[in-house]
């Protein structure tokens, strides 16, 4: 970004070591620094006490520490969902949210925590039941700044690390908020690698999802690399007539080239995929959908996420009926496709992506 210092979030333990080599220092400073950041949760370089001085004024200089405020967060009256609305250094309203679901283990008194966390400001994939887009895309997020959503909710948290996953206040990511990952996935995947490094966040890559509109070229290189994160798919349409009404990423790449280059990401990673369902009523609720879409999910081997829609204001689509829901769950079911059906998570504090980030671009008369 311009006319802004780099984000220390942003750097690696081998990129700081080299910075700091350069200057003279030793390369073990790096380890030090990133264990103040991401196991001690200090919020300024001053607060580093056992690195010197002079190394303390030197990181003030070259970096920015504190890419984002918190503006608005809102939660969810039964304490399952939390949404963070963040400021960036340039004025850019990023999301992030929180999601809780209960532990399935004898004498746990606690949630599972997953973070889902966004990747650019806006975006442009134009789907039309998703309110991320109708205020346009402006940019991408750097590592940093995808990095600092995850260190706000440490903060927010506060329990320095008490859960199974190690320095984390969290179980889970997915990276599924704003924006399409995956036209950002430089930045992406030096963020991830961030969480999931030991000197890091420490998140194993099996508890992170990469979530994807369908962007086939990207899913084919992420498909290449080596680390080991779980994709998903945001379907939303199970034949290319329904997909193409709502995701105009379908006419680019319609499911002809999404389900191969999805079967090759499974393949070659060892991993189940998850195919992302928006349940909308009259749009893709009904007994054909579900058929076609248990076709996909028997072909990838994959396990299928139905979502009840979220309403947001402005645009037309409703959720189907609960008795509209269980149907299309059943015709999964009978045919050995497994799925879940998400239950309300965020639906009184329009936790949908990008809707919290429109309510206060609106208040602002942006």
């Amino acid at each position: 970004m311009q006319n802004f210092r780099p984000l220390i979030f942003s750097e690696t333990r081998e990129t700081l070591a080299a910075a700091l080599e350069a200057r003279g220092e030793k390369p073990f400073r790096a380890t030090q620094i990133l264990e103040w950041i991401y196991k001690k949760r200090v919020r300024s370089f001053d607060a580093m006490t056992n690195v010197p001085a002079g190394t303390r004024a030197w990181l003030a200089e070259t970096y920015d520490f504190m890419p984002a405020e918190l503006v608005a967060k809102s939660e969810q009256s039964d304490d399952v969902t939390e949404k963070f609305l963040l400021r960036m250094r340039d004025g850019a309203l990023v999301e992030c949210v929180i999601l809780r679901a209960p532990q399935e283990v004898a004498g746990e008194e606690r949630s599972r925590k997953t973070v889902c966390i966004s990747t650019q400001v806006g975006c442009a994939q134009g789907c039309r039941f998703c309110a991320s887009g109708l205020a346009g895309w402006k940019r991408n997020l750097d590592a940093g700044e995808i990095v600092a959503q995850l260190m706000f909710v440490c903060w927010e948290g506060g329990d320095k690390g008490t859960r199974e996953t190690g320095f984390t206040d969290f179980d889970n990511i997915v990276v599924m908020g704003m924006g399409e990952p995956l036209l950002n996935l430089d930045a992406v995947m030096r963020a991830l690698r961030v969480a999931n490094a030991p000197w890091g966040l420490g998140v194993g890559a099996r508890r992170i999802t990469i979530s994807t509109s369908g962007v086939v070229p990207k899913i084919r290189e992420l498909a290449d690399d080596p680390m080991q994160f779980r994709l998903a798919i945001s379907l939303h349409g199970a034949t290319d007539e329904v997909r193409s009404r709502i995701m105009p990423v379908n006419r680019k790449w319609p499911l002809a080239q999404l389900v191969p280059a999805a079967k090759e990401f499974s393949e070659k990673h060892g991993r189940m995929i998850t195919l992302e369902f928006i349940l909308i009523e009259d749009v893709n609720d009904s007994n054909e959908q579900a058929r076609r879409l248990a076709e996909i999910a028997r072909e990838l081997h994959a396990h299928v996420n139905l979502i009840p829609y979220n309403t947001v204001e402005g645009l037309p689509w409703k959720r189907p009926s609960g008795n509209r829901q269980m149907q299309f769950l059943k015709t999964l079911q009978e045919r050995r496709v497994p799925a879940t059906l998400r239950r309300e998570k965020g639906h009184d504090i329009d936790a949908a992506c990008g809707q919290l980030r429109l309510r206060h671009l609106d208040k602002e008369g942006a």
